[in-house]
């Protein structure tokens, strides 16, 4: 018998991927990431996953589904892996998908590896999302079913080998049916409302959350025009996204969007919506999945953002590490640090991470 190890959250995703995993004839065990400890983040309990309440969610699933069910402290790494990669990426200048990040280093790596230490077969995970084996051996990734709920854009990171032990039993449903399965199967958590923010951020104030981290102050700069005058102050680098228009503060004529983020000078410069259009960007770090390489330009569809839909363009693959992407129409907003994520129908060709995006008019 197959042996399934489950990523529970205390959702009803994950929470129907277990019941689906036991109905399908897999000895399965229940287990929850212990990320983070939410009085260290500063945030409460009622407001996030990995709470106490979604432990004891999650344990009651199991103990219904009679499976066995673990918490394993992985609090070490998410620290290095997540968290201190979201805070530098921010210092930096650029705008972090930390969902992208504890998908590769935690549950797909250090659970994994967890899974290899208790000598299961597969890590079960609620993703929207599909895994298939081509013709040639080759594992694919695939857009969900319902692309509504569609989460492939955040696991374009896995390899061959991780897709090879990983089960995505959601795939074919859609949330409407999950929560359903979830309320005939006496879930106690059917109606349970799906979290929107990021975990350790759950109300979206990025820049309190890096300063109470850190114990950093981010100084106050300069907003300035693509020209260079002076429009106003800034209240700390840290605190501004490629595209924001909102919460800048100042009174102008006419509106104004971050363009750019000049951190040798901490200045934040601004411009129209125009100036935020370009057709171009590269990308590093790059992890194929259907093609082992790229070796002449391709024509793809690709998204910049989660909530993007792709877009035509062609990509070239420079070297091992690096991509160059080219838009059939120019994107607005592309933001380093994001991902690129390639597509070729609902087959995810492969992603990297955006670093250097040439605002073009």
């Amino acid at each position: 018998m197959k042996k399934a190890l489950i990523a529970m959250s205390g959702g009803v995703d994950s929470s129907v991927a277990a019941l689906l995993i036991k109905e399908q004839g897999f000895d399965a065990v229940g287990t929850t990431m212990k990320l983070y400890d939410n009085e260290d983040a500063g945030i409460s309990k009622e407001n996030t996953c990995c709470s106490l309440d979604d432990i004891a969610d999650a344990r009651a699933v199991c103990n219904r589904l009679g499976i066995p069910y673990y918490v394993f402290n992985f609090r070490e790494n998410f620290n290095e892996q997540v968290i201190e990669r979201f805070i530098k990426a921010y210092e930096n200048g650029s705008t972090p998908n930390p969902c992208i990040d504890c998908n590769r280093y935690i549950k797909f790596d250090r659970l994994m590896r967890r899974m290899y230490e208790l000598e299961m077969d597969y890590v079960v995970t609620g993703h929207y999302a599909r895994i298939e084996q081509s013709d040639n051996g080759r594992f694919l990734l695939k857009k969900a079913v319902d692309e509504s709920k569609d989460q492939s854009y955040v696991l374009y990171s896995l390899t061959q080998e991780q897709l090879s032990h990983t089960l995505f039993p959601l795939g074919n449903l859609t949330k409407p049916e999950v929560r359903q399965l979830a309320e005939k199967s006496g879930f106690i958590n059917a109606k349970k409302h799906d979290s929107q923010d990021i975990c350790f951020v759950p109300n979206g104030k990025y820049a309190e959350f890096i300063e109470q981290y850190t114990g950093k102050e981010y100084p106050d700069g300069d907003f300035v025009d693509l020209d260079g005058k002076i429009l106003g102050t800034h209240k700390g680098i840290i605190r501004y996204t490629i595209g924001q228009r909102k919460g800048l503060g100042l009174a102008l004529p006419a509106p104004m969007y971050v363009c750019r983020k000049d951190l040798d000078n901490n200045k934040v410069i601004l411009g129209s919506n125009d100036d935020l259009f370009s057709k171009e960007l590269y990308a590093n770090d790059v992890n194929l999945i259907s093609v082992k390489e790229i070796n002449e330009p391709m024509r793809v569809l690709a998204k910049v953002r989660y909530n993007q839909k792709e877009q035509p363009a062609t990509v070239e693959q420079l070297d091992a590490d690096t991509i160059h992407v080219i838009f059939d129409e120019p994107q607005r907003a592309i933001c380093d640090g994001q991902a690129v994520v390639l597509y070729d129908g609902d087959t995810v060709v492969g992603g990297a991470t955006i670093i250097n995006s040439a605002l073009l008019k």
